[in-house]
């Protein structure tokens, strides 16, 4: 999404031939591919443990839930997690941030307030969801042990899980204009 609202600000004239479907289909098998590879190395050694609990106490299972409940050392796991995690979770975030100052150099070098208003207003509504899942998701994953502030984890694994999604279909049902004249007589009190 980020490549797209850079692909949309910085080259609109180029957009249509750029992102196809073809391209649309590469990014996406390689984010599922690069998904799976990256988990498949903590769920290979997670099959490995044996467990000596028997209540998760989340409302979906996560590494943490597994980890908990084993019975031996999870050192290895947690470190394979922990360095996947910085590598996946913080190089992602850093592609995401470096094309969003791309596409706010090329906003701000736009002449008119108004184009500049338009611009913006196409990319910050992600910004803001992309702040909130990347937030949460480092928080969650990019740390040595698993083990400590379990409650917290649920909360934002809930904004993570649920929140943020439900977030983005609100975002993205204010840029369509059936939606959004309704809402603003009903928040302005007309």
């Amino acid at each position: 999404m980020a490549y797209d609202c850079y692909l949309a600000i910085c080259y609109p004239l180029h957009y249509s031939t750029i992102m196809n479907s073809t391209l649309s289909a590469q990014l996406a098998l390689g984010s599922w591919v690069c998904s799976f590879l990256a988990i498949s190395i903590p769920e290979s050694l997670r099959v490995r443990l044996s467990f000596c609990g028997t209540v998760i106490t989340r409302f979906f299972c996560s590494i943490d839930s597994f980890i908990i409940l084993s019975c031996p050392d999870t050192y290895v796991i947690e470190m394979a997690a922990f360095i996947i995690s910085i590598i996946v979770i913080l190089g992602l975030c850093s592609i995401t941030l470096v094309s969003y100052i791309y596409t706010l150099s090329t906003i701000l070098r736009i002449p008119s307030a108004q184009g500049q208003q338009k611009a913006f207003s196409t990319c910050s509504a992600h910004l803001t969801l992309v702040i909130i899942w990347y937030s949460s998701t480092i928080f969650l994953y990019v740390r040595p042990s698993r083990q400590n502030a379990l409650d917290m984890n649920k909360t934002v694994n809930t904004l993570n899980t649920i929140v943020t999604p439900l977030f983005n279909l609100f975002i993205d049902s204010l840029r369509n204009k059936e939606m959004k004249e309704p809402l603003w007589k009903v928040f302005s009190g007309r």
